[in-house]
């Protein structure tokens, strides 16, 4: 892959980043130490940046071109395994959530050969769009210096910006994400309350193992 002045890094290398930064939330899966080196903070922009890169056909398209819908922005690689494994999950919370008016975007940071033939072959249904330098481009819009894979945004139904999560997500975590964001949709919340929601929600340990 090209040389980029923004730098992709494995997401447990953005743990310092990610404490500073109040809207981003890291996964609490085991991971080796992140790097003793201290990272820039993130600071996302408050709202969906005007970007454009090519989607699977081929076309220009942009993340205006779901304005009105609550937007799950996943940026991956063929080369990241958490991407992989990732997947099958942006899959169903596209199935489960399409109805409340929720779409799943993947950005792939990659070549767009190598894009095209693995989305054929997990018959990748939602949304790509794909690009090298104009990936990376479209991170640094967001307002990320450093890209840790994956790493996927969650906007609002006027696209503004709720929250984002660095590494693999997991079915939990997008459930209290998705929940907030409902609450920012229907008026029952602000995004800064939204936000507070979600740190607690993600924040509070995973309910114990039923006893057989």
């Amino acid at each position: 892959m090209k040389s980029a002045p923004l730098a992709i890094v494995a997401a447990t290398a953005l743990a310092a980043g990610a404490a500073a930064g109040a809207w981003i939330y890291r996964s609490r899966a085991p991971e080796p130490a992140a790097p003793a080196t201290a990272l820039p903070p993130l600071a996302l922009a408050a709202s969906l940046p005007e970007v454009s890169l090519l989607d699977r056909e081929g076309m220009p398209r942009g993340f205006d071109h779901w304005r009105g819908r609550s937007l799950i922005v996943n940026f991956w690689a063929t080369w990241c395994a958490p991407c992989r494994r990732e997947i099958p999950l942006l899959e169903r919370l596209q199935v489960e959530n399409a109805g409340d008016g929720f779409q799943v975007v993947g950005v792939a940071v990659d070549y767009r050969d190598k894009v095209l033939a693995y989305a054929d072959e997990m018959d990748i249904s939602y949304p790509l769009l794909i690009g090298e330098q104009e990936a990376l481009d479209a991170a640094a819009a967001f307002g990320v210096d450093i890209v840790g894979l994956p790493f996927t945004v969650f906007s609002d139904a006027q696209g503004r910006i709720i929250a984002a999560h660095i590494g693999e997500l997991t079915a939990a975590e997008a459930g209290v994400i998705l929940a907030a964001v409902r609450r920012v949709n229907s008026g029952g919340a602000t995004p800064l309350q939204a936000r507070a929601d979600i740190e607690r929600g993600l924040r509070a340990p995973p309910p114990a193992a039923a006893e057989g």
